[in-house]
């Protein structure tokens, strides 16, 4: 009965909850023919809902607009036509910011090619708030990632935007587009088609240096202090999950640290290709309504406002038609994610216990473990770093898929291979730093437990290779293994001296290559010349 009534109870909820309207709806907003006519365009109307709404107009007709807002009528049809997921699905403020340096620059040129001094001025200061996030945080930039392909109504957002602020500086009257329009201004000499891909190659190029290249130089800047502080602790290696030779933690760790450094390579690898911009091919790239200088000229502006070498693309037709350098970028993300998943599952295999599990490694303890065991502490850090990996590997799927299907002259998965690539970087800066910070530099080596499991395995037998042969030495390692023995102790049995046991198996003699010209020394009485065999095992 309780069951009954409580599940009543939520579904009821749940139905509430959906019903409520996440937008403005569309009769909300759009105009009649007649009343909204009349209604006073700077939002007080009758019908303007006392200030709340002003009249915007665009080709398809006319829109309420909220007053309080900068966007326009195409901004308010996307709203409308798009209402899908929540504020976390809007399109990212680095994209956003990168539109606010696009458009600056762009007014800057065409100041130089014509445009009126005053409006161009007006452009460029506005775009001063687009780049600071002023604008996003005061919901101005609400249209989310799953919109048209092409990033079109993005760019319009933005011309909205920027003419509007431009129009209030200046005096005028918002949603006027005087003297400031949103096309003939703010977009000239440009199209969505060559806007975007531009701004999504600025935004990554600005994330992938200011924000990936520190934090992976963190974590690995680490990773090597903790391979020198280790380079003395002798362990046991492990291949297949199994028992192998020994080598030091320092190296083990070193590992890690040049996988990270490789990682830093393949980042810088793949700049050149993020660097070239699309801007100047408009349409289909063959730069219509453009001027000749204009697409080089904007791009050497967007390069010293950002400090980093922006370039017009080589070639438009590719800039547009594909998306091949945000795949290369991903590709490297995702193997970043790889080299970062088995780093963070090696520590925490390597710190499992504290009793029985290999305990090699004393993980920094952070937070309680489990609401139910007392005392538990569990390797947190490790977790959320490979939960972020594993997600980084998802979004390799999304970009590629995106990037293979741009058809003809339009790559128009455009802002799903942005959204993902960006929130990739972000995930994988943001948990390096928090990993390197949480966990890597607080790691201990638990020295008795490394050097009780390290004398305790059987492959110590490799040393005993060049000296009595493989197959000598694989028996006295069964047998060992078999009856429950030391190595030791079935070596002497099978004709291994104690002095050569000692001067043979060494560990520290096995973390490197020998001395060339350096062969075994031989005793009068070789082991591997006798034919004594290991003592057969005991039966159980």
């Amino acid at each position: 009965m309780f069951r009954s009534l409580r599940s009543v109870n939520v579904r009821q909820y749940l139905v509430s909850y959906a019903r409520l309207p996440r937008t403005l709806s569309t009769t909300s907003v759009l105009c009649d023919k007649g009343g909204d006519k009349k209604e006073d365009k700077k939002g007080g109307g009758k019908d303007g809902g006392d200030g709340k709404f002003r009249i915007e107009k665009d080709t398809f007709g006319e829109l309420k607009v909220p007053a309080d807002k900068f966007f326009g009528a195409q901004t308010m049809r996307s709203k409308l036509n798009f209402p899908i997921g929540d504020i976390g699905e809007r399109m990212p403020l680095p994209v956003i910011q990168a539109m606010g340096i696009l458009k600056k620059a762009c007014a800057e040129v065409n100041k130089e090619f014509g445009l009126d001094a005053k409006i161009a001025d007006a452009i460029s200061c506005a775009c001063d708030d687009v780049i600071s996030g002023k604008f996003y945080k005061k919901g101005d930039f609400p249209l989310v990632i799953w919109q048209t392909g092409s990033g079109t109504q993005t760019n319009m957002n933005a011309n909205e935007v920027i003419s509007n602020a431009a129009i209030k500086n200046m005096g005028g009257e918002l949603g006027s587009k005087k003297p400031v329009h949103p096309n003939d201004h703010v977009n000239k000499s440009q199209s969505s088609n060559d806007t975007f891909p531009a701004a999504i190659h600025i935004c990554v190029g600005m994330e992938l240096n200011e924000r990936l290249i520190p934090a992976i130089t963190h974590l690995r800047d680490a990773i090597k202090c903790k391979s020198e502080d280790f380079k003395d602790i002798i362990k046991i290696g492990r291949t297949h999950l199994m028992d192998a030779v020994p080598l030091t933690l320092g190296q083990e760790f070193s590992g890690y640290a040049h996988q990270l450094t490789n990682g830093l390579e393949r980042i810088n690898a793949c700049l050149p290709r993020v660097y070239e911009l699309a801007l100047g091919g408009t349409a289909v790239g063959t730069g219509l309504n453009t001027q000749k200088g204009f697409a080089e000229k904007v791009s050497k502006r967007v390069a010293e406002l950002t400090c980093l070498p922006f370039v017009t693309a080589p070639n438009f037709f590719e800039a547009l038609g594909a998306r091949d350098a945000m795949v290369e970028v991903h590709g490297v993300l995702n193997t970043i994610a790889c080299s970062l998943m088995k780093i963070a599952n090696d520590i925490r295999f390597l710190g499992s216990g504290p009793r029985c599990g290999l305990g090699e490694l004393m993980l920094p303890e952070n937070e309680p473990g489990s609401s139910i065991m007392p005392g538990k502490v569990n390797p947190t850090q490790c977790e959320s770093l490979t939960m972020i990996c594993a997600q980084v590997l998802g979004n390799q799927v999304a970009v590629s898929f995106g990037g293979a299907t741009g058809h003809f002259e339009l790559n128009v998965f455009k802002p799903l291979i942005v959204s993902n690539v960006l929130r990739s970087i972000r995930l994988l800066a943001d948990g390096s730093v928090t990993f390197s910070k949480n966990c890597m530099e607080g790691i201990q080596p638990n020295k008795e437990r490394i050097a009780k499991i390290m004398n305790e395995s059987l492959m110590l037998v490799t040393a005993l290779n060049p000296h009595i042969g493989y197959d000598k030495a694989a028996a006295i390692a069964k047998t060992a293994h078999k009856n429950g023995t030391t190595l030791k102790e079935e070596a002497l049995k099978a004709g291994v001296t104690e002095d050569q046991f000692k001067e043979w198996v060494d560990p520290k003699k096995m973390i490197g290559p020998k001395e060339p010209g350096k062969e075994p020394a031989k005793s009068d009485k070789d082991p591997a010349k006798s034919d004594k065999e290991p003592a057969k095992p005991k039966p159980k």
